[in-house]
């Protein structure tokens, strides 16, 4: 639906492969000059990206594609194998952001069920500063079509904490949504 200037709004799907077939649909529809993606994360990194904030991230990951499980992963690149290459420029795991200096933000495909499980996510990725289920598949969508992508995560709860009871949804969507305004 057009909600006048500046674009669009559209949902991406829950996953990253609803999201990346979802932003594909979307980017060859419509082509915008740039999306937007605002969504919650659980954060790895609460010290710095407490629940309840929202940030930009600069960077981008995928946990959960490749080989192995637990602490036997392997991912694209260690197994040699891109998920896309093109003009000799090969995708394996991590895709830049645009406009973000949060850190890194890791996509799964299942969040952290709990604290052992986000804990083995920190050990392949220390840099990650949350996990969200979306931002990778968006961000090779918008890869392939060369359209720049930012990404913006309220952070709703700590990444394997399960409880509902603990998590900070709407304060954490409250402020992703400042926090995109802040940008228009």
């Amino acid at each position: 639906d057009r909600v006048g200037e500046p674009g669009w709004i559209h949902l991406c799907g829950f996953g990253p492969v609803a999201a990346a077939a979802r932003s594909a649909e979307l980017l060859a529809r419509l082509q915008p000059a740039r999306v937007l993606l605002i969504g919650c994360a659980g954060t790895h990194a609460p010290e710095t990206h407490p629940v309840g904030t929202a940030w930009r991230f600069d960077s981008v990951a995928i946990d959960g594609i490749g080989a192995g499980e637990g602490h036997h992963v392997l991912g694209p690149a260690d197994l040699g194998l891109p998920q896309w290459t093109e003009d000799g420029e090969p995708v394996h795991d991590r895709l830049p952001l645009d406009g973000g200096d949060a850190g890194l933000l890791l996509t799964v495909c299942s969040a952290a069920g709990d604290e052992p499980q986000a804990e083995r996510r920190r050990a392949r990725f220390p840099d990650a500063r949350a996990e969200d289920m979306e931002a990778f598949g968006v961000a090779l969508a918008c890869h392939l079509a060369r359209v720049p992508l930012t990404v913006i995560r309220g952070i709703s709860n700590t990444a394997g904490n399960r409880d509902k009871g603990d998590w900070r949804l709407d304060e954490a969507l409250t402020s992703a949504l400042a926090l995109a305004r802040e940008g228009l």
